[in-house]
């Protein structure tokens, strides 16, 4: 099922997650409903944020923005197709890299966006198992980025002062629904002051 992906300006964006057990219900749909909701949008990564749930879970399948061939450096590897759930980074290193970010939250802004080149990453896996792991590069992107929405954070926080006074007015067309996504979207609801 396709879930409709919750805009800029919603509150449940800025929320700090909390963990989930084995017994949230029906886990296993959610998830696949989250896979079948990103694909949908073409991306590459989902946090349970963007569709209306503060919970720590969010899936990365980077296969797709990764070219094994002709890519050098951060961008090389071999991409991921999994969910993580309540992930905790524990450590960040290696060389900060920019590179264009966008969000599915957010359509329509990419900005250069820099963070490290390495990750170490605890998480339960679907069957909460629990893992640690090390990524780099894009995957390693990829996950940060879907890690912050988990934590409250959007890509847009890390651009500078001058940037975001930029992109004011666009953000705030986004989180009034005043702007075409290929796919379905879930805007804020804003109360209109009463006259008196």
């Amino acid at each position: 099922m396709i879930l409709p992906i919750v805009a800029y300006g919603d509150p449940v964006l800025r929320k700090l997650c909390t963990d989930i057990d084995p017994n949230y219900p029906n886990l296993s749909a959610l998830i696949a409903n989250m896979f079948e909701t990103m694909y949908n949008a073409n991306g590459v990564g989902l946090a349970a944020p963007q569709i209306g749930k503060a919970i720590r879970l969010f899936l990365v399948d980077s296969a797709q923005v990764l070219n094994t061939e002709d890519a050098e450096g951060p961008e090389k590897g071999t991409g991921i197709k999994q969910a993580f759930i309540n992930a905790e980074i524990i450590e960040t290193s290696g060389t900060p890299w920019a590179y264009e970010e966008g969000c599915l939250s957010i359509p329509d802004i990419r900005e250069n966006v820099t963070r490290d080149e390495t990750i170490v990453i605890r998480y339960l896996n679907e069957k909460f198992e629990q893992k640690e792991e090390t990524f780099t590069g894009i995957n390693a992107r990829v996950i940060l980025h879907e890690y912050d929405h988990i934590e409250g954070v959007l890509f847009t926080d890390y651009l500078s002062n001058l940037k975001k006074r930029m992109l004011k007015r666009r953000l705030a067309k986004i989180s009034k629904g005043e702007i075409r996504a290929e796919y379905r979207m879930r805007f804020p609801a804003f109360k209109k002051s009463k006259r008196r």
